[in-house]
C-alpha cells in the first residue's frame, strides 16, 4: 500500500508573474464560500499538475498576522485536499493555475476553509469536464 504525501512543493506554488497576469486575464471564476477561485487550464508547462496562490486582501483584514492566519488555513487544506485537484487536472488532460481569493470579512474556522476546498474540486470538475 502506498501512502499519499501531503506535501506542498515550491513549483507548487504560483510565483511567475507572467502566469498570475494571465490567470486574472483569461481564468475563469466561481465562488466556493468563503473562497472565490480562479481558474485556468493551460498546456503542459510547469511540471506541475496543479499550481495555486492564496490571496487575503488588506482592505478585509488590516493585520498582517489575520491575513497570514488566513492564508495559512486556505494553504493547509490545499495541501490536504490536493489530490482532488489534481485528480482535476489529470481528467481534464492540462495543468491548472489556480487562485484563492478569500472574501469573508470574519476570520473563517479550519471546517469552513476545508469544507469550500471541498466543494471548489467539485465545481471545478463539473467545469472542465
Amino acid at each position: 500500500m502506498t501512502g499519499r504525501r501531503y506535501t506542498l512543493s515550491k513549483a507548487e506554488r504560483l510565483s511567475w508573474k507572467r502566469y498570475i497576469d494571465l490567470l486574472f486575464a483569461e481564468g475563469e471564476s466561481f465562488v466556493a464560500y468563503p473562497l472565490r477561485v480562479i481558474y485556468l487550464p493551460v498546456e503542459q508547462t510547469m511540471g506541475v499538475p496543479v499550481s495555486f496562490l492564496i490571496s487575503v486582501s488588506k482592505k478585509r483584514f488590516k493585520r498582517a498576522v489575520k491575513r497570514n492566519a488566513m492564508k495559512r488555513l486556505a494553504r493547509e487544506a490545499f495541501r490536504l485536499h490536493k489530490a482532488d485537484f489534481q485528480d482535476v487536472a489529470h481528467a481534464a488532460g492540462k495543468e491548472l493555475l489556480l487562485a484563492f481569493l478569500y472574501l469573508d470579512k470574519e476570520i473563517a474556522t479550519y471546517a469552513d476553509m476545508e469544507k469550500a476546498m471541498l466543494k471548489a474540486a467539485r465545481l471545478l470538475r463539473e467545469k472542465l469536464t
